[in-house]
């Protein structure tokens, strides 16, 4: 595992490592996961909860062991600041063409280390990563109410794919 430079705004240089998550990472990872449920509470307050997990820690040890869900994780110094989690995908349905994708389940970049091109390092290693493994596509969903994700993922070269849409019932 060799360490790589990630040169940022006003010419300065960081050393970081970008690796599979391993069980040592479950504190920083579940620190990630609660600033990710934040954003979305914020903005989805009646579909997300203020406060829970999204996974209990023998079900990310579980996915982080899976080669079907792996998890990147963005080390400096020792320090996990970031995470994409993944999953690979094939069509079920008969119609469509049997064509291997990875979707992106998540990134975070933790809230205090945002702005140093972090996401985008975690990005481009899950593109190498697809291709070395010959992944059509990448996909990923974005929430509407999180218009700096959308931004940064447009940013980074993705367009949509189709448009899930919703109506509330009940208010």
């Amino acid at each position: 595992m060799e360490k790589k430079r990630l040169k940022i705004s006003g010419g300065i240089e960081m050393n970081y490592i970008i690796r599979k998550a391993e069980p040592r990472d479950l504190a920083a990872v579940n620190s990630l996961l609660g600033q990710v449920l934040s954003v979305h509470h914020e903005g989805r307050p009646d579909l997300f909860k203020a406060e829970g997990k999204k996974y209990t820690d023998e079900q990310l040890l579980a996915i982080f062991a899976n080669p079907d869900t792996p998890v990147f994780v963005y080390e400096e110094d020792g320090h996990v600041l970031g995470y994409a989690f993944c999953v690979a995908e094939s069509p079920l349905s008969h119609c469509l063409n049997p064509v291997r994708t990875l979707y992106v389940d998540d990134i975070c970049v933790d809230r205090d280390a945002r702005r140093k091109h972090i996401g985008k390092a975690l990005f481009e290693y899950v593109k190498t990563y697809a291709t070395d493994n010959g992944f059509y596509n990448i996909t990923l969903h974005v929430w509407e109410c999180n218009p700096g994700a959308k931004a940064f993922y447009e940013a980074l070269g993705m367009v949509p794919q189709y448009t899930s849409m919703e109506i509330i019932c009940h208010e």
